[in-house]
């Protein structure tokens, strides 16, 4: 006699199997689609794999599940097999990756972007060699970038060299020529990963001066000089991997957010830990608030993400020598 728990069981499996078999056959046809090598093949295969799915539900529905699962897996191996390049004809403002050659306290980094803006995509990029001295690490700073929903935004560290200045490190999409950044096709093999290691008279005033729709917030952190240097020096272990052997970007896994992260544990900033913050980044500085890892002056975090924003304050700063400087005027944490 089939009693009313073992029914609501039997609806319960049923519905997540085909909400799981659904989600799966989502993924790999939408992998199909945007990245097979070649173009003209891709709503084709696409077409044919939903086509073969659905006939496997419809006509064999007892092993219907395996047969799905099994399709995915293979779909799968063939996408973990596509690989990343640096060969590609990069567009002018990631045309060169960062790489570090370190001694002692002696920090050597090669290619040091600085792009002197006209607008948004009219831009001249230098290519610079900087040296910085681990010693005069003083702390660290979080800007992060919003461009609409609250839920998302682009994180940046901002390492404090006292007199050797402010060294931004943007961790990024690294994009050909003729690309541009989709949200979607952030979850496919479209991007490579980047660390764009600059200054932040070009990756701050581009986002505040040049991109209208972007909203700059700026805060510091608690971090010791020691938890600074342990974070900086794993950017620049990840940086030179990079140089040498190219990493997929994923909006999920492997981002500016998550990477942030793995790097702070790694570095002795805080213990390697699970907060699904991590992963919804536009909410990164409200995780980091409750953990007590920002310098709040005593003020809640509505006051204190309401004084951090910077746009009104770079836009006057502009192309001025102190730049670092003036948009940090007045704001809580930074000791002014």
């Amino acid at each position: 006699m089939i009693t009313t728990r073992n029914k609501a069981l039997w609806i319960f499996r049923t519905l997540a199997s085909i909400l799981a078999a659904g989600v799966l056959t989502l993924w790999a046809a939408s992998a199909l689609y945007f990245d097979l090598p070649l173009a003209s093949l891709r709503k084709p295969f696409a077409a044919v794999y939903l086509v073969a799915v659905v006939s496997t539900l419809v006509f064999y529905r007892r092993f219907a599940f395996m047969i799905v699962v099994a399709a995915f897996i293979f779909v799968l191996i063939w996408w973990l097999s596509i690989k990343p390049s640096n060969a590609r004809d990069w567009q002018a403002d990631v045309a060169q990756t960062p790489w570090a050659e370190i001694s002692g306290d002696q920090v050597v980094i090669h290619n040091v972007r600085h792009c002197d803006y006209r607008a948004e995509f009219d831009y001249t990029c230098e290519w610079q060699t900087r040296t910085f001295d681990l010693t005069k690490l003083r702390g660290l700073d979080m800007a992060l970038t919003y461009w609409g929903s609250p839920w998302i935004a682009h994180t940046m560290s901002i390492f404090d060299f006292g007199d050797e200045g402010h060294v931004p490190i943007s961790i990024e999409t690294r994009k050909a020529v003729g690309q541009s950044y989709s949200a979607i096709l952030g979850f496919f093999r479209q991007y490579e990963l980047i660390y764009v290691v600059s200054d932040e008279r070009d990756l701050i005033r581009l986002r505040t001066n040049f991109r209208t729709a972007e909203e700059v917030y700026l805060f510091h952190t608690a971090a010791s000089p020691e938890q600074a240097r342990g974070l900086f020096l794993q950017y620049m272990d990840h940086i030179n991997r990079l140089h040498r052997t190219p990493e997929w970007y994923n909006a999920l896994t492997n981002n500016c957010t998550t990477n942030i992260a793995v790097s702070a544990a790694a570095g002795g900033i805080h213990e390697p830990r699970w907060d699904w913050r991590i992963l919804l980044s536009g909410k990164s500085d409200e995780m980091m608030y409750d953990e007590h890892q920002l310098v709040t002056d005593g003020l809640s975090f509505t006051e204190l993400k309401a004084r951090a924003h910077i746009n009104a304050a770079a836009r006057a700063a502009d192309k001025d020598p102190e730049f670092s400087k003036r948009i940090r005027e007045d704001r809580p944490g930074f000791g002014n």
